[in-house]
């Protein structure tokens, strides 16, 4: 199983928001940045600081799908 992060790229285009403005805003470092890009596993306390920082739950940032 594996994570994807369409949502959260969606929300932040629905939003207005750059992904610079949610590095800033969630306090992300530039390489955990470049894993979400890449669909890759990220600590659980990186994705609570983005839904805290959006105001909004998991759900709405990710969902996991199998892996190919």
């Amino acid at each position: 199983m594996g994570a994807s992060y369409k949502k959260l790229w969606k929300l932040l285009i629905d939003r207005d928001m750059l992904k610079r403005d949610l590095r800033e805003k969630a306090n992300i470092s530039p390489s955990t940045m470049a894993k979400l890009g890449r669909g890759e596993n990220v600590n659980i306390d990186v994705l609570l600081r983005i839904c805290a920082a959006l105001e909004v739950d998991i759900s709405d940032i990710m969902e996991v799908v199998p892996e190919n």
